[in-house]
């Protein structure tokens, strides 16, 4: 009976060629279909998104009352609430409204495209410069609603102090610094609950997205 010997069939083993599972033509088949649903679900999200706020914009207009809310704080700070100021700040809170869905009706339409133009990509190097793209034009959005919130908030200080000032009212120093410290901590808060919304809801598919890119460029540097 001939000798089994262990050492020689471990170095066989180790010297046959492992075949890989998928060629380089089907892994990138498979990235660009990961990387076009990742960029479909950023799309979903935000047309939700769009339609979140076009539903709450039309029931605070036709059903509900949001300004009550800012008018009581006028109130506390002493102004005397009249027909003109509640007309004037309910047309000024209807065009913050207005931008606000413009923005976010603007970016739908942006990933949109984006999306159209990945979807139909079949050159590798173009489709990796659409995905880069397109994570710009995410962060973009991020940053357009992070400034919106600085906007609103600066507008309804200045609005505050306008009204103050347009009825002869003086804020002794306490509630000036009260009024200040509390506007400070709602723009901070407001900034970072944004931040980790979109972190949280974008940042997940982003990074996969990225990943995907990465994974892309290689095949694209073996292919030169």
């Amino acid at each position: 009976m001939p000798d089994f010997d262990l050492d020689h069939l471990k170095k066989t083993w180790q010297q046959q060629e492992v075949k890989p599972k998928y060629d380089g033509t089907q892994i990138e088949e498979m990235l660009n279909k990961s990387s076009r649903n990742y960029v479909k679900y950023i799309l979903w999200i935000s047309i939700a998104e769009f339609i979140v706020i076009l539903a709450m914009n039309i029931y605070y207009t036709f059903l509900g009352d949001d300004t009550e809310s800012f008018l009581n704080i006028l109130g506390k700070l002493g102004v005397q609430n009249t027909a003109k100021l509640e007309e004037d700040f309910t047309h000024l809170y209807f065009a913050l409204k207005i931008v606000s869905m413009l923005i976010t009706g603007v970016f739908v339409v942006l990933f949109y495209r984006n999306y159209r133009r990945i979807n139909i990509e079949s050159n590798l190097k173009k489709l990796i410069l659409q995905i880069i793209q397109f994570k710009k034009t995410v962060n973009y959005f991020i940053f357009a609603n992070i400034l919106l919130i600085i906007l609103v908030l600066g507008i309804l200080a200045a609005f505050t102090f306008a009204t103050l000032s347009g009825q002869n009212i003086h804020l002794n120093h306490p509630t000036l610094i009260g009024f200040i410290t509390g506007f400070m901590v709602t723009l901070i808060l407001s900034v970072v609950l944004i931040w980790v919304y979109y972190r949280i809801a974008y940042g997940i598919i982003l990074k996969r997205l990225g990943k995907n890119l990465a994974e892309l460029k290689k095949i694209e540097e073996t292919e030169e």
